[in-house]
């Protein structure tokens, strides 16, 4: 192997394959327009919070295969934290209402049979009826699939969906539920516990990948931003970076790990997402009450129905609150939100508190809409190009905009351009 790497975005499909082409040997460049790599997966000092904060709550599942992989292969296996069996709790902020699901370990789904142990309202023939979206495919949305009403659907299919999707479900790509329900709840409790990065994002996929980068001799160019790719031929010839133009032989490889916008400028004529949805988040510094504290280290999570708030995650100095497919409200001032966000947490945690000390985080293009039209347009890894491969949660994946689905992009595009290296 004669050839160089030159990996564009250090996002974690960036990362993931800048990393599996470093531990293969092969002389990686790493180039990042921002001062910091990470992406939207990213963690810093909030002046206002005065702490180090995650810019949004990025849960993984312990079956999320990729995640862990990568994670083992950068030396920081351990750096998720989560409950030792899956467990869900939930609050309806209409009723009053609190449950939590302690579905079977095993595929053997028993947990629908029991009354004690369903979702509240719900009976075992409504478990059955989202059967179709295990084979679900094609341009059907989940609408068109399964019932989108009644309890099951509003107390948990809906906000479960919502969460990975990004999208409002009923309008969203019945093939990428499928492919989440199909690795998540279809194969038993043991592959969705749920997994928060600890300390931090950036401990857990970022700060590892650098450390693991430098230790194989890897350059990374933070604050570089590609201004053009000189493409000639069947191939890229050069890259047009702050610090000179790069030229790339014939037997180099480039990997393209940058937003789908970007991609789409540096690479007139190929197909991309080019609609997407926003998420808002919100932290609070604040204890949370004594009897939502989190145990053994792992953040407690809560899921709401029926607020502006989906999901509340309990850390021992704060309370961080997210809202998907947050189009409606992320325009609204900062002010207003965090008020309108805090009306929920008091709810929800039986808190009797104003307003504490508060940041917004706004990712306004936080990922592709996960709407069958969306879906069709995300271009696969390999290119025209021979010498050039796409990684990114918006190519081809077969599932939506997830840490998950980042990773494997980056699996994808290292895979390929090892191969061309070896040619």
């Amino acid at each position: 192997m004669s050839g160089r790497a030159f990996v564009i975005g250090a996002g974690l499909s960036g990362l993931a394959a800048a990393t599996r082409l470093a531990g293969k040997g092969t002389p990686v460049t790493l180039v990042e327009a921002a001062g910091q790599a990470g992406g939207r997966c990213r963690s810093y000092h909030d002046a206002a919070l005065d702490m180090v904060i995650d810019n949004g709550n990025h849960l993984v599942l312990s079956g999320n295969r990729a995640v862990h992989d990568y994670l083992a292969h950068t030396g920081a296996r351990d750096a998720l934290t989560g409950p030792a069996r899956a467990e869900f709790h939930f609050v309806d902020l209409a009723t009053g209402t609190r449950w939590t699901l302690k579905p079977d370990e095993g595929a053997l789904p028993l947990w629908v049979t029991q009354g004690a142990r369903r979702v509240p309202g719900t009976s075992t023939r409504d478990y059955a009826a989202y059967l179709p979206l295990l084979w679900a495919g094609g341009d059907a949305t989940v609408g068109e699939r399964v019932p989108v009403r009644g309890a099951l659907w509003e107390r948990l299919m809906r906000p479960l969906l919502l969460a990975a999707l990004n999208t409002e479900p009923e309008q969203s790509s019945a093939a990428l539920a499928g492919a989440i329900v199909r690795e998540t709840l279809a194969k038993g409790g043991r592959h969705y516990r749920p997994r928060i990065a600890h300390p931090t994002l950036a401990a857990a996929f970022v700060d590892p990948a650098l450390a693991f980068l430098s230790a194989h001799g890897a350059t990374v160019k933070l604050g570089s931003r590609l201004r053009a790719l000189t493409l000639a031929g069947r191939g890229v010839t050069a890259l047009d970076l702050p610090d000179g133009v790069q030229p790339i032989g014939p037997a180099d490889a480039v990997v393209l790990a940058v937003p789908p916008w970007v991609a789409r400028d540096l690479l007139p004529g190929v197909m991309v997402p080019n609609e997407f949805r926003a998420i808002v988040n919100g932290h609070f510094r604040i204890a949370p009450p004594h009897e939502f504290l989190p145990q053994d280290g792992a953040p407690a999570m809560l899921g709401v129905i029926g607020g502006t708030v989906e999901w509340i995650f309990v850390f021992s100095d704060r309370i961080s609150v997210t809202v998907s497919s947050a189009d409606a409200i992320a325009d609204r001032p900062r002010e207003e939100l965090a008020a309108l966000l805090w009306a929920d947490v008091t709810k929800a945690l039986k808190i009797d508190a104003p307003l504490p000390t508060w940041q917004i985080v706004k990712e306004k293009r936080a990922t592709f809409a996960a709407t069958p039209a969306q879906n069709a347009r995300r271009p696969p890894a390999r290119t025209q190009w021979r010498n050039l491969f796409l990684a990114g949660d918006w190519t081809a994946t077969g599932l939506p905009a997830t840490i998950e689905g980042a990773l494997r992009s980056g699996e994808k595009a290292a895979a390929l351009a090892l191969k061309h290296l070896a040619l």
